[in-house]
């Protein structure tokens, strides 16, 4: 393709890489070793002129001429290479080796930029996949248990003459003790505890079982600490037993503890918001398993740039969270045990199958024509710059002039490659019965099997 000054083209190679060859007619390049003369200008003394106001003419007789060209060609190859590799819209993975060909010392400046893009994979039997996920709706046994839960935390407790029983409130003192020193963490004075939480120790709840008021229990726990041999010695006094009363279920009661009049109003909302959480859930365990599926898939060998560059996002997103937290990375690995090769060697497996699931996406997008056209990526830019309060025809040159459009593109395609799999993937319950995971709206527009004329021949390549 030509740009009036400066031309390009392009070679695809083997092993999966292409080059490039940009020539730079010998004016454009001119300019830019004027420029390079005048940033140079602002760098040297050269007596009887001021800094930055020494003349070009001055400076290449100082200096040579092959400095200027130097800077240009060290300053500018790499704006000409991004030039090329938008125009051409190149999907590169990798920095690219650059070779002078003509031009280092005068005239047009010719020069190859060989550069390994992103893989085509071949994609086989993604059309016959079958994932099991949770039941996606609520279940009678839901709504009991939401329900018994919530007349739990409105139960009232009263005294009972009888031994403890799990589901207890019981009033107690005690102490803790190691090695003779009391632990304060684990000594309290009229106390409430509810027996079967095991909220301090195990070894509590055990021995409070079948226990009575006015028992006074002693027995040793384990330290939590297995590295000390010696074990903690409780002392327990039950002081009173309560058991729980749950409130009736009844109309009144819903109107007293909650915003509805009724039973059936409560439980009905109650469904609502298991069914809403239940389906987030599902779909969360279904992506996981499509990922799963769709890396096996993937046979071809996948670059080692593209997993380094992936296993270097997740080391920085690990760091940036632990900072959030407040936890420097180089703590983070001195109390685990770690040092920066261990973690990365971890990252290597999960980093290499998001790798392998990223490009099974773009294969099924390309394979189903799912990427979007043009005026479908201006109306998506223009809805985001919308809700951004931006200019979506600004937003447009600024991806198309950063290179970006092709990742824009990329992130359309690979979604709605997902959501035809959400619909064309067999996703069954627990119990083998097919479940509907597709969203309210889809990105798809109605893409299906049907829609595609390569269906009987539509392996992803």
């Amino acid at each position: 393709m030509n740009n009036n000054s400066i031309t390009t083209s392009i070679k695809v190679l083997d092993n999966n890489k292409v080059k490039l060859t940009v020539e730079v007619d010998e004016q454009e390049f001119d300019s830019a070793v004027d420029a390079a003369f005048k940033r140079i200008a602002r760098e040297v003394r050269i007596p009887g002129f001021r800094r930055g106001k020494v003349p070009r003419r001055i400076l290449e007789a100082q200096l040579g001429h092959e400095s200027g060209r130097s800077e240009a060609l060290r300053e500018e190859l790499p704006t000409y290479y991004h030039q090329a590799v938008v125009r051409h819209e190149i999907d590169v993975i990798d920095s690219p080796d650059i070779e002078i060909v003509a031009g280092a010392q005068q005239g047009a400046v010719v020069f190859d930029a060989t550069v390994e893009v992103r893989p085509v994979v071949e994609l086989v039997g993604y059309h016959n996949l079958r994932i099991e996920v949770p039941d996606p709706q609520a279940t009678d046994e839901d709504l009991d248990a939401e329900i018994a839960r919530l007349r739990a935390e409105h139960a009232e407790f009263q005294l009972v003459e009888r031994p403890v029983q799990d589901g207890d409130q019981v009033n107690i003192n005690i102490v803790g003790t190691h090695e003779g020193e009391e632990l304060p963490g684990l000594t309290a004075s009229d106390y409430d505890y509810e027996v079967g939480t095991a909220a301090v120790v195990a070894a509590i709840d055990e021995n409070l079982r079948g226990a009575s008021a006015g028992d006074v229990l002693k027995f040793d726990a384990p330290h939590p600490d297995e590295e000390v041999p010696a074990p903690i010695n409780f002392v327990v006094d039950v002081l009173a037993v309560k058991e729980a009363v749950l409130p009736e279920l009844d109309d009144d009661w819903v109107a007293a503890v909650s915003e509805f009049a009724t039973l059936d109003e409560l439980c009905a909302d109650i469904v609502a918001e298991l069914d809403t959480t239940k389906f987030s859930l599902a779909r969360q365990a279904a992506e996981l398993k499509i990922a799963e599926e769709l890396a096996a898939l993937v046979t071809d060998e996948i670059p080692k740039v593209m997993v380094d560059d992936e296993i270097y996002s997740r080391l920085q997103a690990t760091f940036r969270n632990l900072q959030r937290s407040g936890i420097e990375p180089y703590d983070y690995l001195t109390e685990t045990g770690q040092d920066i090769d261990q973690l990365r060697n971890a990252l290597a497996g999960p980093a290499e199958n998001a790798v392998k699931v990223d490009l099974a996406l773009r294969a099924i997008a390309e394979a189903k024509e799912l990427n979007p056209d043009a005026d479908e990526l201006v109306q998506t830019m223009d809805e985001t710059a919308k809700r951004l309060g931006t200019d979506g025809a600004a937003e447009m040159k600024r991806f198309k002039d950063s290179g970006q459009i092709q990742s824009l593109r990329a992130d359309i395609g690979k979604s709605r490659a997902l959501e035809w799999l959400f619909d064309n993937v067999e996703i069954v319950d627990e119990t083998g019965a097919v479940v509907d995971l597709k969203p309210p709206e889809s990105s798809l527009d109605g893409v299906t099997d049907q829609d595609d004329p390569a269906t009987d021949h539509g392996e992803a390549k």
